[in-house]
């Protein structure tokens, strides 16, 4: 898989009295490919989860509350593809099937992710490998 199709959109940040709306993802979006399920990730400080790849999902990852850095490698190029999105820089990554990533915690204590998936959650569906497996310097 190209890493040049993973996607950063940038999100509207609306102003309103008593806190501000975010928004995240319309059916009419272009990086819309199909709702399975919403589901949530903490993620500390400095802490690292890699890597794992999707052969079925197509992932829409946004940082409501913190930054995180996610960090993308295409395994036939060698190539790595880094973005960091959250409260300084307000963005949905889309990210087609075939893609190893890993994500960083940035800001202090902890970062909340939201995966907005195509599919399902399914365990079964993706690839695994531990974190050293993929030379990275994080």
């Amino acid at each position: 898989m190209n890493l040049s199709e993973i996607q950063v959109t940038t999100l509207k940040e609306i102003p309103t009295a008593g806190g501000n709306v975010l928004h995240g993802l319309k059916n009419s979006d272009p990086s819309f490919f199909g709702f399975g399920e919403a589901y949530f990730s903490w993620i500390e400080a400095g802490a690292i989860k890699a890597w794992k790849r999707h052969n079925q999902m197509i992932m829409n990852l946004i940082v409501p509350i913190g930054n995180v850095k996610f960090v993308f490698y295409n395994s036939d190029s060698e190539e790595f593809v880094s973005e960091t999105i959250g409260e300084s820089n307000y963005s949905r990554i889309t990210v087609p099937t075939g893609i190893w990533f890993g994500f960083q915690g940035i800001d202090s204590p902890k970062n909340l992710v939201l995966n907005i998936s195509s599919i399902l959650h399914d365990p079964l569906e993706a690839d695994r490998l531990d974190l050293s497996k993929i030379n990275y310097s994080w």
